[in-house]
C-alpha cells in the first residue's frame, strides 16, 4: 500500500525545510497530528527519533532512515507485522518555488488488511500534512 500526495508551495525551499524538519511542531499546522516528542537533541539526522501520536492511531516511534539537508528525508515506523515508511520530497522549480512530494508506504504481512481497513483515513492524514506544509510555508 503506497498513498503520495504533491502539492506546489509559493515559497523557497528554506522555508519549507525548516518547517518540514522541525516535526515538533507539526500538530501546529495539520489535524493529523496530535502530538510529536523528539527522542534526542539537535537536527534531525539519520538515526533521530521521534514518538508521533496521531488521532485514532496508538503512538508510534519514528527513526530517521535516510535524509538529504534541504531536499528529503525518510523515516519509518516498525511494528509487528508491518512497517510503515513516510516519505517527504522537496524539488525546487526554475521560479524558486517547491514541489513537495509526502507519501506514505506500507509493507509487511499485515499492510493489506491495514490498507484495507486504515486506506482511506490514511490517504487524508498525508493529504493534511501536505496541505498544512503549503499553509505554513506559504504564511507571510
Amino acid at each position: 500500500m503506497r498513498f503520495e500526495v504533491v502539492r506546489h508551495i509559493d515559497a523557497t525551499p528554506d522555508v519549507v525545510w525548516a518547517a518540514l524538519v522541525d516535526v515538533e511542531r507539526w500538530p501546529e499546522w495539520t489535524d493529523s497530528v496530535t502530538s510529536v516528542r523528539r527522542l534526542g537533541t539537535g537536527p534531525l539526522q539519520v538515526g533521530s527519533e521521534a514518538r508521533v501520536k496521531q488521532p485514532r492511531l496508538a503512538a508510534q516511534v519514528w527513526r530517521v532512515t535516510e535524509l538529504t539537508e534541504r531536499r528529503s528525508f525518510t523515516w519509518e515506523a516498525r511494528g509487528p507485522g508491518l512497517t510503515t515508511i513516510g516519505g517527504h520530497v522537496l524539488a525546487e522549480d526554475a521560479n524558486g518555488a517547491v514541489t513537495a512530494t509526502l507519501s506514505l508506504e506500507q509493507r509487511g504481512p499485515l499492510a493489506p488488511v491495514l490498507g484495507f481497513a486504515l486506506g482511506g483515513m490514511v490517504r487524508r492524514y498525508v493529504t493534511m500534512e501536505a496541505d498544512g506544509l503549503k499553509r505554513v510555508s506559504e504564511r507571510p
